[in-house]
C-alpha cells in the first residue's frame, strides 16, 4: 500500500532532479535510496518510460564506457507539472503539519 504511495513522490522527485541535471535510472535509484526509497529497476524504469511517453521527460542516448545510457532531461510540461506538483506538496504539508503534528 506504501509502494502506491510513495511513487508520486517518487515521480516529483524525478522531475526535479531532470530539471536540475540530465538524469539516468542507476542514478535516480542511488539518490531514491539516500532518501530512504527502496526502488527496483522493475519500478523506476517504466516509471521513467512513462514520464518520457506523458511528455514529461524528453530521453536521449548516450554511449558511457562502451554502454549505451539513457539520459532524461525535464519538458516544458514536465516543469509545469512539477512546479504544481510543489504546490501540492506544500499544501498538503502546511495542512497536516497544522494540525499540532511536530
Amino acid at each position: 500500500m506504501l509502494r502506491d504511495f510513495f511513487l508520486g513522490t517518487i515521480k516529483i522527485h524525478i522531475l526535479h532532479h531532470a530539471k536540475e541535471e540530465p538524469i539516468y535510472g542507476a542514478f535516480m535509484m542511488e539518490e531514491l535510496e539516500s532518501h530512504g526509497y527502496t526502488v527496483s529497476p522493475g519500478t523506476l524504469y517504466p516509471t521513467l518510460n512513462a514520464l518520457h511517453e506523458e511528455g514529461l521527460l524528453e530521453k536521449y542516448e548516450q554511449t558511457v564506457q562502451g554502454k549505451v545510457r539513457k539520459y532524461y532531461t525535464i519538458t516544458e510540461k514536465g516543469a509545469e507539472v512539477l512546479e504544481e506538483g510543489k504546490r501540492q506538496i506544500i499544501e498538503l504539508a502546511n495542512e497536516v503539519l497544522e494540525e499540532g503534528d511536530s
